[in-house]
């Protein structure tokens, strides 16, 4: 495995604004002159490849998965209140994206949290529905990986943290 800095060929990884991917491989990618080394992190969900520059990748915000410690408390968000939606849609689904791209496993919770509420409602709207979608979609994938169970196992077990609050 060659090591470039903290991360390495073969490492989950997560970027803010794709989620979880894996680095397959280094690079050099010649621009003006000079020789730039690039990680290659394959998003296989999303059929995509990224390169990102190894002197930036912790600047963008690549990081590794959460540990399992961090992973609990991204389920204490998910069990806690709540909050009551106030305002503008569009102010609030900003926001939500906001916290999605954020990357931020915690507020990506907060995300679903408080969107769980009415994500058996058909008479939500398209764009809500998908931001829920989404939070969902980035935080189950992460999960899946960390606790190596597969996607659909993993909605399942993070819905049920939400309901357990909810029927409570």
């Amino acid at each position: 495995m060659i090591n470039k800095g903290s991360f390495r060929i073969g490492d989950s990884v997560v970027y803010p604004s794709h989620g979880v991917g894996k680095i397959t491989g280094l690079e050099n990618q010649r621009l003006a002159g000079i020789d730039i080394p690039l990680f290659v992190i394959n998003f296989e969900k999303d059929k995509m490849s990224l390169r990102v520059p190894v002197q930036k990748a912790i600047k963008i915000g690549l990081r590794h998965l959460v540990s399992t410690k961090e992973m609990g408390q991204v389920v204490g968000v998910l069990q806690s209140r709540a909050k009551i939606a106030r305002g503008m849609w569009s102010r609030r689904a900003t926001e939500y994206e906001t916290k999605i791209n954020s990357g931020n496993l915690v507020l990506i919770a907060e995300v679903i949290r408080d969107l769980y509420k009415d994500s058996e409602d058909m008479e939500r709207s398209y764009s809500e529905r998908m931001i829920y979608e989404s939070a969902l979609s980035r935080l189950c994938t992460e999960y899946a990986v960390l606790y190596k169970v597969d996607f659909k196992k993993a909605v399942e077990q993070v819905l049920n943290f939400v309901r357990d609050k909810q029927a409570a």
